[in-house]
């Protein structure tokens, strides 16, 4: 049965069905971990059930799988899967359908309304409530991901249950950035100074310095924000540099157990954002480049190492100038910091002001 359609169960009298369960919640957000999902869940009966009940969850998973070869150095090799596998988050709120007049009553804090211009049947039922990302892992939900390895995905549930038959049940997806306390544990450098030199030789016996640095207010950074970077390129050489390429990578490693519970971990590197400078630096002078980057609005948080979690994160922004006719290259690497703000005690109040806008280009 794919997402949202409706499932009728042969148990019920022909009358007694769902005709439609919609859940509406506000377009294109991004939910910080902690903050509350808040919206609205609508059931329309063809006429009223013996004790029909609604039950919402909340629901966020986990999953990393991968192979790798085992035994390749005997005479015979077997390919082992890895695994790991975490819920998140799962929170469950159930409410009784009461039939009501032309009014709204409170039922247990949640607003029911039913709509007087509509005359049955069939019957619409609106309920208004919102679920909290709060979790036991300390606010520390991971954010949504996909990588060739795994994922973590999050999900609002509805479903209409009438003698313990399922009658109708709509899901649909959520984006959650993550929060971490990474700040904490990691004293950053703002402002930020790198610095790599290299000795090269070309035409034979001649030899070079080519020194390269780069300069940053600050390396720690928020989803969504700009990265902006000096990049100083001092070539004492007699050769002409034609290429400079700069590089966001994100290096993530997958923990994960064999069969046999035995743990493995995998290193997964990937390049997020990509520039490449063609200004010519010139023999014996130096060149200066300002580059910008505009990070996704839905980014992993960095990891501390004493995470034991299904995946650690970390960033790097990397600068490579190319030195062809000496068969070599220099590369500067600069630690990314991607953190997001502390979750307090008061998140779990946050309005619509609390969730981020999102591209459509980064919904699921």
């Amino acid at each position: 049965m794919g997402e949202g359609e409706e499932c009728l169960s042969t148990h019920q009298p022909p009358m007694s069905v769902v005709k439609s369960i919609e859940l509406v919640l506000p377009k294109d957000r991004i939910y910080l971990a902690g903050s509350s999902i808040k919206g609205q869940v609508i059931l329309t009966l063809n006429s009223t059930l013996v004790d029909p009940i609604v039950k919402v969850e909340l629901v966020g998973r986990g999953y990393v799988e991968w192979s790798e070869e085992a035994g390749a150095s005997r005479d015979y090799s077997r390919n082992v899967i890895c695994n790991n596998k975490a819920d998140y988050v799962h929170k469950t709120k159930t409410f009784p359908v009461e039939e009501t007049a032309s009014r709204s009553v409170t039922q247990a804090g949640v607003q029911w309304h039913d709509l007087g211009s509509l005359q049955p049947p069939p019957r619409t039922f609106k309920l208004s409530s919102h679920l909290s990302l709060l979790s036991t892992w300390n606010y520390r939900l991971p954010s949504t991901f996909t990588s060739k390895f795994g994922h973590v995905f999050y999900f609002i549930q509805a479903s209409c249950m009438g003698r313990e038959h399922i009658l109708a049940k709509k899901r649909m997806y959520l984006l959650v950035q993550g929060t971490s306390t990474f700040h904490k544990e990691t004293p950053f450098q703002n402002p930020l100074f790198m610095e790599a030199e290299e000795k090269v030789s070309y035409n034979c016996c001649r030899q070079g310095t080519v020194c390269l640095q780069i300069q940053m207010e600050k390396n720690t950074f928020t989803p969504g924000e700009k990265v902006v970077f000096t990049t100083e390129i001092n070539n004492q050489t007699s050769k002409c540099i034609k290429t400079v390429v700069f590089a966001l990578y994100a290096h993530i490693q997958y923990e994960g157990f064999t069969p046999s519970a035995e743990r493995r971990s995998r290193l997964d590197s990937s390049e997020l954002l990509r520039q490449e400078a063609n200004t010519p630096v010139t023999r014996f002078n130096t060149t200066k480049v300002v580059s910008t980057f505009n990070l996704p609005l839905l980014l992993s948080v960095s990891s501390s190492t004493q995470d034991g979690e299904i995946m650690h994160t970390r960033y790097e922004l990397v600068t490579t100038v190319h030195l062809p006719w000496s068969l070599t290259s220099l590369k500067a690497k600069v630690p990314i910091i991607i953190t997001s703000a502390s979750v307090d005690s008061g998140i779990c109040q946050l309005s619509e002001d609390g969730v981020l806008p999102v591209n459509p280009d980064h919904q699921n």
